[in-house]
């Protein structure tokens, strides 16, 4: 298994959780981990990216602020901590390893294939 996404479920506007994502060895020792959602008939996107080398982070916008990715590189686990959740936060969330884009910004997914993702649900 390549990665086991864990920890979603449902919360009112403004509550708090916690995403882990338990990955193989191969797919932690990528240059980044990082954190995807796709909500109802929406294409998947980028949310959050730490890189293995220095721990640099980055983010959507739309989560600046608000959402906090960590590591346990003993674990091979990656966490996204998500406060002040909004119901547009809704969707399945996802782990992948990630790569730099044209652009230089890692928020690309490195591998084609996915977990089965963990749906977080903010009610308004």
């Amino acid at each position: 298994v390549h990665v086991v996404e864990s920890g979603g479920g449902w919360v009112q506007a403004g509550g708090s959780l916690r995403l882990s994502c338990a990955a193989s060895d191969f797919t932690f020792t990528s240059s980044a981990m990082g954190w995807f959602r796709q909500a109802p008939g929406k294409e998947r996107e980028f949310v959050a990216a730490i890189r293995r080398s220095d721990g640099r982070s980055n983010y959507a916008d739309s989560v600046k602020g608000r959402f906090t990715i960590s590591r346990d590189n003993a674990k091979n686990t990656v966490y996204l901590q998500m406060n002040s959740l909004k119901p547009e936060d809704t969707a399945v969330y996802y782990c992948n390893g990630v790569r730099a884009s044209s652009g230089g910004d890692y928020d690309s997914p490195l591998f084609g294939f996915w977990g089965q993702g963990t749906q977080v649900t903010v009610s308004s």
